[in-house]
Parts: structure tokens; C-alpha cells; sequence
């Protein structure tokens, strides 16, 4: 299993905290002994948990471009049909994945087509099992045109604060359905938005889901390519 290269700056922020614990022990009083292994130990368990958050594993997308893959890893939230004003302009159903801080947090186009990187939008912090935080927490917008559309939001909550989109952000670029498309950071929240006449959602609220490989519906008239 691979692990992103963004990883580095944890790691280190892992062992200049650890050396920092040591330090302050020692001039505590504490014996250098007991000091190394004051800061060893958190440095050793942050740096294995910075490992494990930015894991990356390899995934293999269903064939059938007619299925559409869940964007994230986590725990389906929510299934709302909702009027989409800003990019679509018609009426949705939104697929809201929750992301834990022990989920992959590698983001993934849940169909094929053309992706195009709309912006990055400043915004509140509720937590992101609240309905609300789809309009206004901070979030990066992703619009995909393939067989349907979709429009991908990557929200931020009130301990991810950072999202990032990896494709190129001022040319659409093509993309099959399971790419690696971006990154949230620390527990988080993906929506999804597809035209409602256009599919057929047949996952369901409570199903854990995984980035890429899970059939969370289908796109109506769709085939296999």
C-alpha cells in the first residue's frame, strides 16, 4: 500500500515535537533517559499515525461506465434531492459521504469525463455531520461532465482545514471514473451532486463506502464501455 509523499511534514512535525517533549523534560529535571523516552514515544505514535492517515491505497473502478463509485471513503450520511442553482441548475440528488480521521482521505472521481476545478470557497467550520455545512463550510468545488455530470465538493469541517484538488486547476482535464482527484485533510465531508432525472442512487444512508470501488448508483440509459 503507498503512502502520499505529503505525508513528509507531519513526520517531521512528529520527531521537532518529540524533541521539543525531550527538552523541556530535561530542563524539568528529568534524567536524559527518561527524557528521550518522554519525547520518542509521541513522535513514534504520531509518525505511525500520520503514516496510516496518508495511506493511498491502489483501487480498480468498475468497468461499466454506466455505474457511478462512491468519491470517498467513509460512512454514507445523507441522500437529499435538492435544487442546484450555482453550476448545474436543476434539480440533484446530493450524495453526502462523512470521512473519520481513520478513513483513506484520497478523494476519487465517482464517474468518468471532464474535469474541471471551479475554485476554492471560504466559509464557516461547523462539523461536517451537519446538514448545513454543504452551503457553508469552507470547500473546493469539482465539476465533472461525462455521461452525466456531477458536481464534487470537498468540505472542510472544524479540524480539516485543508482540501486539495491534484489535476490541473486551470484546464479541464479528461479522467476515468476511480482517478485519484484530491486530498482532505484530517476528518472531513465529500458531496456529491448528479442530475436527478439522470440517475438512479442505489446505495444507502448508514452504508460504509469505499473511495473508487463502491457502485453507490447508476446513471439511467447508461452502457458499458
Amino acid at each position: 500500500m503507498g503512502v502520499r509523499e505529503e505525508v513528509v511534514p507531519f513526520v517531521i512535525a512528529a520527531f521537532v515535537f518529540g524533541a521539543v517533549v525531550a527538552a523541556v523534560c530535561k530542563v524539568c529535571g528529568v534524567s536524559i533517559q527518561r527524557a528521550v523516552w518522554a519525547g520518542v514515544v509521541p513522535a513514534v505514535i504520531l509518525t505511525g499515525y500520520f503514516l496510516y492517515f496518508f495511506r493511498d491505497p491502489e483501487r480498480i473502478a468498475p468497468a461499466d461506465e454506466s455505474l457511478i463509485v462512491a468519491g470517498a471513503d467513509g460512512v454514507l450520511a445523507f441522500i437529499k434531492e435538492v435544487k442546484e442553482d450555482k453550476y448545474m441548475n436543476t434539480d440533484t440528488v446530493r450524495v453526502s459521504i462523512f470521512l473519520s480521521l481513520f478513513d483513506v482521505h484520497v478523494n476519487r472521481a465517482p464517474i468518468s469525463g471532464s474535469c474541471r476545478f471551479m475554485g476554492y470557497f471560504k466559509g464557516k467550520h461547523f462539523f461536517t455531520f451537519k446538514e448545513k455545512s454543504s452551503d457553508y463550510n469552507q470547500h473546493n468545488a469539482i465539476f465533472i461532465q461525462g455521461n452525466t455530470s456531477c458536481l464534487v465538493k470537498q468540505i472542510v469541517g472544524p479540524v480539516c482545514r485543508r482540501v486539495v484538488y491534484w489535476p490541473d486547476k486551470d484546464n479541464a482535464v479528461e479522467l476515468k471514473k476511480g482517478d485519484r482527484i484530491g486530498m482532505m485533510k484530517f476528518g472531513s465531508r465529500l458531496d456529491m451532486y448528479f442530475p436527478k432525472s439522470d440517475v438512479e442512487i442505489t446505495a444507502k444512508v448508514g452504508d460504509k463506502v469505499s473511495a473508487g470501488t463502491t457502485v453507490i448508483g447508476r446513471i439511467k440509459g447508461g452502457t458499458v464501455k
